[in-house]
């Protein structure tokens, strides 16, 4: 389509107004989230996909950002939601501090702190921003707000305050005042609207994520269920047939718990949790989203590995195959090194006794999910000898103590816009961890689309069975890879899922 590209480049696509119509004109699914309309005889943005009627191509202006749509003035359409639209997933520094924004980073007005946890001064942050996306930090971060706190006011009935504190904003006053002026109604209009009712004493949130079709949900729970650290986590069947993922949550000292289900008619993700955690949603949905790859455009993937014959059978098997994340990446990193050398189900086993050890009760509705897994700072603490003695070598006992010094010290906190190559010369500074793990963590923990864990015996073991002959070396495999790029995690799970 023109110049119009819904990928995952390092610059933010170039809006070709006549692109932008065609797939508006169509509906086309695959530019959600890449682009928003906004209508100059109404006032309001919309996304490609809005089920209006088709406004007057000479009525239409384009942004690459919901942000850049209400920085000109425009208000967000109450029926398609531009805040349910997927986000499109960039490797940049631009998107990296946008994605802290989105979950809450700005909610405090701190623009020194973000400034200096991503490396720039608050005048190069802004620069980069106004560059990429064509607002300021603070203009990005109110949209951010109003944007969770509409969406807070139309899927729930929280009451309006926990809607303004859960969105980030420091008063309801302030709330109220910068809802009227930016999209002039009142936060109750939009309530009453979505025919919500505002209850007191709500047992449970229930939200829905957006994603960009096809996906392969079910083999995302054969992956997640495969692994699932015992006490923590657990893909439960509620009905036959229909299966969900659970797990206790503990962020930022609130605990308790998540649920998320597929909803396939609407393209989205059901995620559900306790009420306790209203004020941690916007930190929580960032990371749901992250945990099962919604930003992820299928589309494009697919349509460059297919090039490779080896894979293109298996796409069209499993299509809308995501790369599962983590909730949390130090959790992740503890189960990637206790998979070193050992099979998945001896992994799991130890991660069990590891979190029985060490991890504290939690309550959730679901059975067998009652443990919160063990904080950094309380495995920093532990004895080698007490770890090993869950039955690991001492070796990869002192390795995880290693780790857990390293995350206690904040070595996790990758900064926004490091390379690849840079986040796994940093996770192999930690005695125990070697190319094969970082890599692990670097594609599922730190979400490099990138990353590609060639020496790992299934991969080479995959691409045999898949192409025939001698099982490839990880030098040959890597060889192999390099045409995969930049998608060479999606790659390694589509690899890992022909072998099931």
């Amino acid at each position: 389509m023109d110049t119009l590209t819904p990928d995952s480049s390092k610059h933010t696509p170039l809006l070709v107004p006549a692109s932008c119509y065609r797939a508006l004109a169509a509906k086309d699914a695959r530019f959600d989230g890449v682009f928003f309309v906004g209508i100059k005889t109404t006032g309001i943005y919309c996304r490609p996909v809005c089920s209006v009627k088709t406004p007057r191509e000479s009525s239409c202006t384009y942004f690459s950002t919901a942000a850049a749509a209400e920085a000109a003035g425009f208000r967000p359409c109450l029926r398609c939601r531009p805040e349910l639209a997927p986000y499109a997933l960039q490797q940049n520094l631009a998107y990296a501090v946008w994605q802290r924004i989105a979950a809450g980073a700005l909610n405090d007005g701190d623009t020194e702190r973000l400034s200096a946890e991503v490396g720039l001064s608050s005048r190069q942050l802004r620069r980069v921003l106004l560059e990429h996306f064509g607002v300021t930090p603070v203009e990005l971060a109110q949209t951010q707000r109003l944007l969770f706190a509409k969406k807070l006011l139309q899927e729930t009935n929280l009451p309006m305050s926990d809607v303004a504190y859960a969105a980030g904003f420091g008063s309801i006053r302030r709330f109220n005042a910068l809802f009227l002026a930016r999209y002039g109604m009142a936060p109750t209009s939009i309530r009453r609207a979505a025919g919500v009712t505002p209850a007191n004493g709500q047992d449970a949130i229930t939200l829905r994520l957006a994603y960009r079709p096809p996906y392969a949900w079910e083999a995302m729970l054969d992956y997640l269920a495969g692994r699932a650290i015992p006490g923590v986590e657990g893909v439960i069947e509620e009905t036959p047939g229909t299966r969900s993922y659970a797990r206790s949550v503990m962020l930022n000292g609130v605990a308790g718990w998540l649920r998320v289900k597929h909803l396939p008619a609407r393209k989205q993700l059901e995620l559900s949790l306790p009420a306790n955690l209203a004020p941690v949603l916007m930190p929580m949905l960032a990371r749901v989203r992250k945990q099962f790859d919604l930003d992820a455009n299928p589309e494009v993937i697919a349509a460059h590995l297919s090039a490779d014959p080896l894979l293109a059978a298996q796409i069209r098997a499993v299509p809308g195959m995501r790369v599962p994340g983590t909730f949390d990446t130090f959790e992740l990193a503890i189960r990637a090194v206790l998979g070193q050398q050992v099979s998945v189900a001896g992994a799991t086993t130890v991660s069990g006794r590891l979190v029985h050890a060490f991890g504290e009760p939690a309550e959730t509705p679901f059975i067998g999910i009652n443990r919160h897994f063990p904080t950094a700072e309380r495995l920093a603490q532990a004895s080698v000898s007490d770890i090993a003695g869950l039955g690991m070598p001492g070796a990869r006992a002192l390795a995880i103590q290693s780790l857990a010094l390293f995350a206690a010290e904040g070595g996790l906190q990758m900064k926004p816009g490091a390379s690849l190559e840079e986040c796994v010369t940093s996770l192999k500074t930690v005695r125990g961890i070697g190319e094969w793990t970082a890599q692990y963590v670097a594609m599922r923990a730190l979400r490099f689309p990138n990353a590609f864990p060639a020496g790992d015996l299934g991969l080479q073991k995959a691409a045999v069975e898949v192409a025939g002959g001698a099982r490839l070396t990880e030098k040959e495999l890597l060889a192999r890879a390099a045409n995969w790029s930049p998608w060479r995690a999606y790659t390694a799970l589509l690899l890992w899922n022909s072998l099931s």
